[in-house]
């Protein structure tokens, strides 16, 4: 295989995003939620959602570029379209028959919880789902870093992500990963450079969804070991996150902060992680950014995303700390 150019901030490897199932992410708020009653909302705001698609948004928010390769279709898709344009995201839209699906998120004021409707999205035909395959290759490049994130739309099969993944190693490109179920596992056994579960969703590949922190790390740890996957970017909610490779196993404590709402803090997660790898930093930097997005979006009302400010002063907080 040919080598690329080392990467660096100046000069970043290429990123590709791919999303096959997005949605408009609604959001707002009223007192309490009961059935049978007309619930009074607050403000609405509507974003351009979906996995691969927000990593793309995070990386403009942090000052870098990106390829967001999405399936679309039908009214809302022409909105979600207008949504990422406004933003500056780069990209192919992939029509399909189907109308972009909407998700919904509603705050209970009175309580602090947060309710969270995620639709189950559009039929996507074979046809059109290898339209996203092909976009995709087309946009990888040598040495750079492909994201397929978010869960798959109905009609597309269960080894999708494998299916990039393993083009991607054809084309001397990383595959980075987030999804769950059945197309984790596909991955998984596929081969892979990184994926990124939650707690939950490594729980329920191994089918013991009950698992304690420390048999979770153990279980990312038995991942790696069998040679499928290069590193394993495992994020626990308020507990922090893990990163497992071959030879180490390191875990970040989150900082102290007041969640506000956990929508979209793993695509930041994830966004922060991958820019920062094809900026040229090493892991460990890499690890830690993704973690400071995490959070920064945590503390970011309803759909709303990190901002990059937060984000730098959570990055040098962290770096701070591992070197006292």
């Amino acid at each position: 295989m040919a080598h690329s150019p080392a990467a660096s901030a100046a000069h970043p490897a290429p990123i590709v995003t791919l999303t096959v199932n997005p949605a408009l992410d609604v959001s707002t708020s009223t007192e309490a939620v009961q059935p049978e009653h007309k619930m009074r909302c607050g403000p609405s705001r509507v974003d351009a959602g979906g996995g691969g698609v927000n990593v793309s948004r995070v990386i403009e928010r942090l000052g870098g570029h990106s390829t967001a390769i999405y399936a679309v279709g039908g009214a809302t898709g022409q909105a979600y379209r207008q949504l990422l344009e406004a933003e500056g995201i780069i990209g192919r839209a992939i029509a399909i028959e189907g109308s972009t699906r909407e998700n919904i998120t509603i705050d209970e004021t009175s309580t602090g919880q947060q309710f969270r409707f995620v639709l189950q999205g559009p039929t996507v035909s074979e046809a059109e789902w290898q339209q996203c395959v092909s976009a995709t290759e087309a946009a990888m490049h040598l040495g750079g870093y492909v994201v397929p994130s978010g869960s798959l739309a109905p009609g597309v099969p269960d080894d999708f992500y494998a299916r990039i993944a393993r083009r991607a190693r054809e084309l001397g490109v990383r595959c980075v990963v987030d999804a769950s179920g059945a197309a984790l596992a596909e991955v998984v056994a596929e081969g892979v450079y990184l994926v990124k579960p939650s707690g939950r969703e490594l729980g329920e590949l191994l089918g013991a969804p009950t698992l304690t922190i420390d048999e979770k790390i153990e279980a990312a740890r038995e991942l790696v070991g069998r040679g499928r996957v290069e590193v394993v970017a495992l994020t626990l909610g308020g507990d922090g996150a893990v990163l497992v490779t071959a030879d180490s196993v390191t875990r970040l404590a989150s900082p102290p902060i007041t969640v506000r709402s956990t929508v979209g803090a793993g695509d930041s997660f994830l966004a922060a992680l991958v820019l920062r790898l094809a900026q040229g930093h090493d892991l460990a930097a890499a690890f830690r950014a993704g973690v400071a997005a995490g959070v920064a979006t945590a503390t970011t009302e309803a759909t709303e995303l990190c901002h990059r400010d937060v984000v730098e002063q959570f990055e040098r907080d962290l770096a701070a700390a591992a070197t006292a």
